[in-house]
């Protein structure tokens, strides 16, 4: 056993084993880099990645590469969840140095962690053009001895780029006709045929399918509102939408979504389900009702967690193969369902050639389309297939608690439960929030990732970011002014330990250590940047509770967009809904209907205050003057600093917020 035996990521712990003689990512290693006068052999990946696993089965479980691994490196392993920050700051490097990037992500340091050099899977003996890792772990320890002039070259080169800052300035040219271009933009981006952006491999992209469903609303763009639900569409029709026990995959190594990466991840199902609430609400078709409950149904059969939080990430392997989980032969679907057999196949696309690997990925892109009798006959063939599946080696859980990604699954059941109209996912949610705020708070401090009662502190930025967010996307479905209260807690810790003199986040508080940057992320990977989510809260908290103007913060953070919009998803997000968006105000004893009409607007273009007896706006809201007028109860509808006189019968406040003939609300 190496260093990571006492670590509690499930991914290190998969590493305790191996001949390599591991460290964790932290001071310690560093200082036994240079006692030895070594350079650093960094290894990130996660507990889920497939070619991760190939990687150490080949390289990193071979004595005799470890051999050499443990001879001219200091080895460091990293799960990358646990630790974004050293992973951004070594994937830039990584871009920088003209690499696509991806995981395993294996990087060359100084023993004072200056990269230099990297890449990412390397096989074990040469092939297809590529050298082996022996190869190239014995090339670089020559470099570093014989020629460290070039290693400085680097060194000094992938040091200025990383701690390069753009000078944060507002920029005022982001308006409506800006957001209007950037749309249209993204209408070409995507495919119509198949939905999702043009090309393989295909990646769900929700923040970008967001801003489409934005752009269609905002701009009465059907063929933008068609793209939205056909991509939504294919994705449930596809290979990436597990058909038995729902969820969807990470990604589609095609470009028509049938051959998963067969990973599923926490933070894709959490970013789905509003938008597959978002196409049911408006379209009423049950492939969308389905989908959202089918990721549901997911995340409470197989990642809920004792005390009501959710696992990372379910693995792309079972038995040492990718998929062989989910896959079937025609001869298994014959004799689990018998006579049944043809109806099913006939529906899922099983042939006894199969559609990868001589097996078949269930799907539903053939042109049968069922009876509502065969719908129901092919519910219970699929309960059967899944009870079946059960019984099969299951892909390893990584079941380590992140804040961030939580905090992503609570708002994302809130608002699906709000379109569904299921109460008992808002319960869900309020259970998964308590977790995080009781469990992963310590000194005050919000943690990041929690394992068997051990939590790693402080938090990142988008921990409290994230977390900011579903504290009000909690208040505006209950209004509970507990979850107010937080979101205001969770926004002081930012601006006090996060936040640059511009109002830009770091990714980490002040006062980190054994980091040669302090990232500043305003990209959005597969989950929204700390900028993003942070940009949506201040709007959403400023027009609930302001507390003072967010116009120059706002400004400067979408200013980080505008250079590569469509990389900045959740930014642009941020900004529609602070420039086109309407706050609804609710006061009054006898209100209830009223808010339930304005809690059933879609929530990217709106905000809802709920004022129970006794408790007023601040002095800056556009709505404080009328609130006098609400009497018994009435709504208001905000927008900008202007808000309409109280609206006071349901009929006439459900008409207020007429939809246009498409049905999107547009404010």
């Amino acid at each position: 056993m190496n260093r990571l035996g006492n670590q509690t990521s499930p991914y290190l712990l998969q590493h305790r084993d191996n001949p390599v003689d591991w460290w964790p990512w932290g001071a310690e290693a560093l200082a036994e880099a240079r006692r030895q006068g070594k350079p650093i052999l960094l290894s990130v990946g996660y507990a889920a990645c497939h070619w991760c696993h190939v990687m150490a089965h080949e390289s990193f479980e071979d004595a005799a590469t470890a051999v050499v691994m443990n001879e001219l490196f200091i080895n460091i392993k990293v799960d990358r969840e646990e630790r974004p920050d050293v992973d951004q700051i070594y994937m830039q490097a990584l871009h920088m140095l003209g690499e696509q990037g991806g995981w395993p992500l294996t990087m060359f340091l100084t023993s004072d962690g200056e990269p230099f050099w990297g890449g990412t899977y390397f096989p074990p003996t040469a092939r297809f053009g590529r050298p082996s890792f022996t190869t190239v772990l014995k090339e670089v320890a020559r470099l570093v001895r014989d020629e460290p002039g070039r290693i400085a070259h680097n060194r000094n080169a992938l040091l200025s780029g990383l701690r390069a800052r753009i000078a944060a300035d507002p920029d005022a040219s982001l308006g409506g006709e800006w957001l209007t271009r950037v749309g249209a933009t993204l209408g070409r981006a995507f495919d119509s045929t198949h939905g999702g952006l043009h090309g393989a491999p295909k990646f769900p992209n929700p923040m970008l399918l967001e801003s489409l469903w934005r752009h269609a609303s905002r701009e009465g763009d059907l063929e933008s509102e068609a793209l939205f639900h056909l991509t939504l569409e294919q994705m449930a029709r596809g290979g990436i939408h597990d058909h038995l026990g729902g969820g969807f995959a990470r990604y589609s190594v095609d470009d028509r979504w049938l051959v998963p990466h067969f990973e599923k991840m926490l933070y894709d199902n959490a970013q789905l389900l509003p938008l597959f609430a978002l196409a049911a609400a408006r379209t009423g078709q049950p492939i969308f009702v389905n989908a959202a409950e089918g990721i549901v149904d997911w995340l409470d059969r197989e990642m809920r967690m004792p005390g009501g939080a959710f696992a990372a990430s379910l693995d792309a392997d079972s038995e040492g193969e990718e998929g062989k989980a989910y896959v079937w032969t025609e001869a298994e679907i014959d004799t689990v369902l018998g006579d049944d057999a043809e109806l099913f196949k006939t529906a899922y696309g099983v042939t006894e050639e199969g559609n990868w690997e001589g097996r078949t990925i269930l799907n539903r892109q053939g042109a049968f389309e069922p009876d509502a009798e065969q719908n129901a006959k092919l519910t219970d063939l699929r309960g059967k297939l899944l009870d079946h599946r059960n019984r099969r080696p299951q892909p390893a859980r990584d079941d380590k608690v992140l804040a961030d990604w939580n905090a992503l699954v609570i708002i994302g059941l809130v608002r699906a439960a709000l379109l569904l109209d299921r109460p008992e996912w808002l319960e869900t949610a309020r259970q998964t929030y308590r977790f995080i705020a009781e469990s992963m708070v310590k000194d005050g401090m919000l943690g990041h990732s929690w394992r068997d009662g051990n939590l790693l502190v402080p938090g990142f930025a988008t921990d409290y970011a994230a977390m900011m967010l579903a504290a009000l996307t909690l208040y505006e479905a209950m209004g509970e002014d507990g979850y107010l209260d937080d979101a205001r807690r969770w926004h002081m810790a930012l601006t006090d330990h996060y936040a640059d003199e511009s109002g830009l986040l770091f990714l980490v508080a002040d006062g980190a250590e054994d980091l040669v940057v302090r990232p500043q992320p305003t990209l959005d990977e597969a989950t929204p940047n700390a900028n993003g989510l942070y940009a949506e809260a201040l709007v959403r908290l400023a027009a609930i509770a302001p507390t003072g103007s967010i116009e120059e913060t706002l400004s400067i953070i979408a200013g980080r967009a505008k250079a590569a919009p469509l990389n900045h998803a959740s930014i642009l997000n941020a900004l529609d809904l602070h420039l086109n968006g309407m706050a609804i105000v609710v006061a009054g004893s006898e209100r209830r209907a009223l808010l339930e009409i304005a809690r059933s607007v879609p929530y990217p273009n709106r905000t809802v205050a709920d004022l129970d007896n006794g408790r007023d706006l601040p002095a800056g809201h556009p709505a404080t003057a009328r609130i006098a007028q609400a009497g018994q109860g009435a709504a208001f509808i905000c927008r900008g600093q202007t808000c309409s006189l109280p609206i006071r019968d349901p009929a006439e406040f459900t008409r207020a917020l007429q939809p246009s003939a498409r049905g999107m609300v547009r404010p």
